[in-house]
């Protein structure tokens, strides 16, 4: 069945920064566009960032620009979030997503169980 399976979250000072990595099995994402999504604790899932099938367009939550990067590797089947001048704000379980309609920015039916990022103050 297919997998999506998040690594690098962990704990963070404030400014700080981290790289989620997302690998993907039994699923091809060369032609998938590809998303992060987070959910803090007592509050819905939001959006992230997102990334075009082919990775030459990418999205991204007015709360995490100039801060977040997000790409893909399709060698690897891999996609990735640098995460930089991490706030207090951003702790929260981040998830992968594969099949993210790009028009609407509406998440695909593939999730990851998630990986916690903390950011402490």
């Amino acid at each position: 069945q297919v997998q999506l399976v998040e690594s690098g979250g962990g704990l963070v000072q404030a400014g700080g920064s981290l790289r989620l990595s997302c690998a993907a099995s039994k699923l091809s994402i060369s032609h998938l566009s590809m998303g992060w999504f987070r959910q803090a604790p007592g509050k819905e899932r939001e959006f992230v960032a997102a990334i075009s099938w082919s990775g030459n367009a990418t999205r991204y939550a007015n709360s995490v620009k100039e801060r977040f990067t997000i790409s893909k590797d399709n060698s690897k089947n891999t996609i990735y979030l640098q995460m930089s001048k991490l706030k207090p704000e951003d702790t929260a379980v981040y998830h992968c997503n594969a099949a993210l309609t790009w028009r609407t920015m509406t998440a695909g039916n593939y999730w990851g169980q998630g990986t916690q990022v903390t950011v402490s103050s």
